[in-house]
């Protein structure tokens, strides 16, 4: 079977053979025809299957029926003709390049609007109308808001990794987008897995759809040899560059689940003469961009990247996958080594367990349906007390600590409390022999004497208080001027602080 035999045009054939693809993938040779068609379509097929192309081809097809533009349709100001949602802005990013590659011969004109970049660049973008815009919910709603944007005459929707948009929390800003489309246009829904959420959501956006479902819910890709090494998890960073070194694995894609720990690990492998960066949601777009095209091609050896990257990274011939820490979400694992293994290749994916995590490795064997091989530890060796990773930021014991009371460097005091502000015992410091309230305040010149002839009244009564800090001040009148005690409030005793 070929790309002409499932009704496209010389033109999309020419465009995917110049991508290296002569044949199409299952989720391909079904989704196709359904889309050309005008069905609506639920698809469930595992990362890595081509569900990309599984759309944009039959879409772009749609709009220019055999190679040439639609007579019947002109583009208008600001109103888009197909709409496309993706959680993540990476996915949008390689979702468009995807249309702009298929459709390079086409006059057809796309948009990407994603958060963390400026917004007017976006709106001039979609001015003129749009063939396809490929969005995130939430700069989309921005621009609704904003009237840069109509969508009352989308005739496709699609939503990509549908399933990762509602584990995002994105199913109110979806349905609000929802609530913005004609009610006659057709609706098509990809998904790496078929969950309860995902079927209701499904039942109330799609008429009659076309189901496909290429693999088994929630299985991993056969190519890929998966390994599992079980380290405390003070061990797993010196691990980690240990495996990439004596491997000479020259580019992989490593997992964390916090974006602080993405950003340790990175500095640690740089610093270990290992090229690595970090890529997660506190990056901004444009780090996060040169990070992922400086990986793919060739000039970073090493990605660490959060769960916010697992479905949005397309890379030719990724060897090597490492979960550093081992998803929460079971279904996250399927997603993250999907990474590799992509279009019929093989890859390899490595999953670092300490102790604490044997539960979710449990999970994730019980929910893929087979057990993953265990790894040997020869040639390893473990790192020194001193050098143990944790999730908290490290510190050297003895050096100094950035902000107030560093200690010296080389006090190698046992560590208290009360250390690092003195080398000195507490009770070694000299103290002042005057009284606290007598001592000038910082940057403030000492109060002066009140003249013992300041009247006895509310006021004066106050600011004395005020003079001694609000405390008690002295109760022994004055020989000058005495006065009573201010109605029937008992007297404190005098403090020895304020004595003569």
């Amino acid at each position: 079977m070929s790309f002409a035999t499932l009704g496209l045009s010389d033109v999309l054939v020419r465009a995917v053979a110049a991508t290296g693809y002569t044949s199409p993938t299952p989720v391909q040779a079904q989704a196709i025809p359904a889309v050309l068609e005008g069905r609506d379509l639920m698809v469930a097929a595992q990362t890595g299957t081509g569900k990309t192309a599984g759309f944009a081809l039959p879409i772009i097809e749609k709009l220019f029926p055999g190679g040439h533009p639609d007579s019947t349709h002109r583009r208008a100001p600001k109103q888009v003709r197909v709409l496309v949602l993706t959680p993540t802005r990476e996915l949008a990013a390689q979702v468009h390049e995807s249309f702009v590659t298929y459709g390079g011969e086409l006059p057809m004109k796309t948009a990407c609007i994603f958060g963390g970049v400026g917004a007017n660049p976006q709106m001039k973008a979609i001015a003129p109308g749009l063939d396809v815009l490929v969005a995130c919910p939430g700069r989309l709603l921005d621009l609704v808001g904003q009237r840069a944007v109509d969508l009352s005459k989308v005739e496709i929707l699609v939503l990509d990794e549908a399933d990762r948009m509602l584990d995002m929390g994105f199913v109110h800003d979806v349905k609000k987008v929802i609530a913005k489309l004609p009610s006659q246009r057709q609706s098509l829904l990809f998904s790496a897995t078929f969950s309860k959420e995902i079927t209701e959501l499904a039942n109330k956006l799609l008429d009659n759809p076309a189901r496909i479902q290429v693999t088994p819910p929630n299985t991993t890709v056969e190519r890929i040899s998966q390994t599992v090494y079980r380290v405390p998890a003070g061990h797993k960073r010196a691990l980690v560059a240990h495996l990439i070194t004596m491997g000479a694995w020259e580019q992989v894609l490593v997992f964390t689940r916090t974006k602080h720990g993405a950003n340790r690990l990175a500095e640690y492998l740089d610093k270990n003469g290992l090229p690595a960066a970090a890529i997660h949601g506190n990056k901004s777009q444009s780090a996060r961009t040169k990070a992922l095209a400086d990986f793919k091609a060739n000039k970073l050896r090493i990605l660490v990247a959060t769960d916010i990257a697992a479905r949005g990274l397309d890379i030719d011939q990724l060897p090597h996958v490492v979960n550093f820490e081992l998803p929460n979400v079971s279904e996250d694992y399927v997603h993250r080594i999907g990474r590799t293994g992509r279009a019929g290749r093989s890859g390899g994916a490595v999953s670092l367990v300490s102790p604490d995590e044997e539960k979710l490795l449990k999970a994730i064997e019980r929910m893929t349906k087979q057990q993953i091989d265990e790894g040997t530890l020869e040639g390893f060796e473990p790192p020194a007390q001193g050098e143990l990773n944790s999730d908290r930021p490290e510190r050297a014991r003895g050096a100094p600590s950035a902000g107030r009371g560093q200690r010296p460097a080389g006090n190698g005091a046992g560590a208290g409390r009360g250390q690092g502000r003195s080398d000195k015992p507490r009770s070694e410091k000299p103290r002042s022999d005057k009284p606290r309230s007598d001592r000038p305040r910082s940057n403030q010149p000492p109060r002066a004497a009140r003249p013992n002839s300041e009247p006895q009244d509310s006021v004066s009564e106050e600011r004395r208080h005020q003079a001694h800090g609000n405390k008690a001040a002295p109760s022994t009148p004055r020989t000058d001027s005495p006065r009573k005690p201010a109605g029937n409030r008992p007297q404190r005793e005098k403090p020895a602080l304020f004595g003569r």
